[in-house]
């Protein structure tokens, strides 16, 4: 609309053509740059983290194993915007790649080492994994260097799952753990914690966010009925594998 009403001031005012011309280009121009940068926020991360798949998970096996999307991007030179779009593209629970079509889900997650909820964004591939999350996941103000800029992030963690003697079989212990301590080598690690994803948006939670989110049909309704159903009867999301990995 700006460049329209420029082009307008300019034509009564019988100036040259010449000038009409380029704003006309720097229009034309600005419409294209802002359509890719939009195309990138759309699909470049997504795209980005499937293509390095292979590197990701060697085996394939990506079961529970959000923390080695988190550690490859934390291991990368990104700047603080691009990581955390990253951490939107993938389950910080099932380890599943997440499209961009799909919106996140806004939970309450303990904070580690305090009575205090945080509240926020987390982008789940299903709804149970939101469920589990809020039983099993905590949250921890953690600061990195990004790009050389020191940032804080909400992360979010599960204890050391390697000292248990039942680790579920269907998840890659040595991504995990390297005997009975953290591989630090595969996963990102916190003191005695791991690093599966994280929150965006956080914020203390306030009590109208926790009756909003006890009254959401599914991160309320439903996730009340998976978190009180015992363990061996879990079959939806990733069954009971996240849940006996981060118990």
């Amino acid at each position: 609309m700006y460049y329209e009403i420029m082009i307008i001031f300019l034509m009564k005012n019988n100036l040259s053509k010449f000038l009409v011309f380029i704003l006309i280009v720097l229009f034309n121009s600005n419409i294209s740059i802002s359509s890719d940068i939009l195309l990138k926020d759309d699909h470049y991360y997504y795209e980005k983290l499937k293509e390095n798949w292979d590197d990701i998970f060697p085996d394939g096996n990506r079961n529970a194993a959000g923390s080695k999307f988190f550690k490859y991007l934390i291991d990368q030179d990104l700047s603080y915007v691009d990581f955390m779009e990253f951490n939107k593209r993938y389950c910080p629970v099932s380890g599943s790649l997440i499209r961009p079509d799909l919106e996140p889900s806004f939970i309450a997650l303990s904070e580690k080492g305090s009575n205090f909820k945080t509240c926020g964004d987390v982008y789940f591939c299903c709804w149970p994994c939101a469920c589990d999350s809020m039983k099993y996941a905590q949250i921890m103000k953690i600061s990195h260097l990004f790009q050389g800029i020191e940032r804080e992030f909400a992360a979010m963690v599960i204890n050391n799952p390697c000292k248990k003697n039942n680790f579920p079989s269907e998840v890659n212990r040595e991504y995990f753990c390297n005997g009975q301590e953290i591989n630090k080598d595969e996963v990102y690690a916190f003191g005695e914690n791991i690093v599966i994803g994280v929150m965006h948006n956080p914020s203390s939670c306030k009590s109208n966010d926790i009756s909003n989110i006890d009254s959401h049909p599914i991160v309320g309704g439903q996730c009340r009925v998976r978190n009180s159903t015992s363990e061996d009867e879990l079959i939806s999301g990733m069954g009971d594998i996240f849940i006996k990995l981060s118990k």
